[in-house]
């Protein structure tokens, strides 16, 4: 595979350079890492930037707002935009996993009302997918959506629902068929995170923010109108959205780590450790893991292009991302000395690694833990046969 920018991709980086350069803060650059949750404010206003210079949505259709892109584009965005530690866009759950599934089983009003309103930050998505007793094994789930003529009442309970606090629609996954076999007995909804009888109550991690939320279903009535696909075909369109969340996510996640593996080469400089040749050896050893990681995103991206459908091959990327992170932040710690004990304000870069550290716990559980995608590497990358 020629990894090498074509004409048209080269003058798309170059322009995108330059567009960055234009638009984000003039000391943007000597800021140090912050820690913490972004300011939404400042993120909503830096999304709509993106959608009106046409950089949100890049591979989507051109006729819903997007750049109508070969997925090639996406990775230079995401290379570019780590480069210089530029934010994401908010709306990252609508991005990456609602608008795929609108724009494969929506209709035409569904795609009307959210498509364009996801790229420009005006809607906020979050997913209604995990609960209490049904996290890996989603085709367990309780929450039950019985039809009342035209609307659909839903009751139950979801869980580790990131942006729901702050979150306009969410995609939400319900059994609709109490007797049926599990896979086929789920429904797909578009729920209106203002109805009446949806309450979030953020949930504070170990960070000390409340970045997930679970969400209370009481007599919440849809309309039917907002089921995605069929009644009872809610499985096949699940697999779409969890398709494309690890289909996409792998040159996020190994942009991520770029800006990571920066600010920890950072830290090496500033506390002097970056004459030591074993703390250097060890920061090698990230960095060769990082390029593994993007090459393996390569060939993800290589599938995608060739059958428009994302691969299996992504989960190897989430699975090894996530524990290289763990180790990355854990030597940062580690560079800190005694001063990794001092956090806050008056800590290194007001407690940045702390932070980063703590956050990184979850990285082995959320989007799917690693016990869950090793099962999938073995069974559908090396075609292993199933352990059950």
């Amino acid at each position: 595979m020629d990894l090498s920018d074509t004409a048209d991709e080269a003058a798309f980086r170059d322009d995108l350079r330059g567009w960055l350069a234009a638009n984000l803060p003039a000391d943007w650059g000597q800021r140090a890492p912050q820690a913490g949750r972004w300011d939404e404010d400042f993120s909503r206003t830096w999304s709509n930037k993106l959608f009106g210079a046409g950089y949100a949505g890049l591979t989507w259709p051109e006729a819903f707002g997007g750049g109508g892109k070969p997925p090639a584009y996406q990775a230079i965005y995401l290379e570019e935009t780590a480069r210089v530690g530029a934010p994401d866009h908010i709306g990252v759950i609508g991005l990456g996993m609602a608008g795929p599934t609108i724009i494969a089983h929506g209709t035409d009003k569904q795609k009307s009302q959210h498509l364009k309103a996801i790229l420009s930050a005006e809607q906020i998505f979050c997913q209604g997918f995990s609960e209490p007793s049904s996290g890996s094994d989603l085709a367990s789930l309780k929450t039950r959506a019985v039809r009342d003529g035209d609307h659909f009442v839903v009751n139950g309970q979801k869980v580790w629902s990131s942006y729901a606090h702050i979150a306009d629609y969410c995609i939400l996954l319900t059994r609709t068929d109490p007797d049926g076999e599990n896979h086929r007995a789920l429904t797909y909804f578009l729920l209106d995170m203002r109805t009446e009888g949806v309450t979030v109550r953020p949930l504070r991690q170990l960070t000390g923010d409340p970045e997930f939320n679970e969400i209370f279903l009481e007599d919440v009535r849809i309309p039917a109108e907002c089921v995605v696909g069929q009644v009872g075909a809610g499985w096949r369109v699940a697999m779409t959205t969890l398709l494309h969340e690890r289909g996409t996510l792998g040159f996020a996640l190994t942009a991520r780590l770029d800006v990571s593996l920066q600010n920890l080469m950072a830290t090496a400089r500033r506390t002097g450790a970056d004459a030591d040749p074993l703390t250097r050896d060890r920061i090698a050893s990230l960095w060769i893991e990082m390029q593994g990681l993007r090459y393996t995103a390569y060939r993800s991206l290589a599938a995608l292009a060739r059958t428009g459908v994302p691969g299996p091959e992504a989960s190897i990327t989430k699975l090894r991302w996530s524990e290289t992170n763990q180790r990355l932040t854990k030597l940062a710690l580690e560079l800190l000395g005694p001063d990794a004990q001092i956090d806050g304000e008056d800590g290194f870069w007001s407690g940045y690694w702390q932070y980063q550290q703590l956050r990184s716990r979850g990285n082995t559980i959320e989007a799917g833990t690693s016990e869950v995608l090793r099962s999938i590497v073995a069974e559908r990358v090396l075609g292993l046969p199933r352990s059950r």
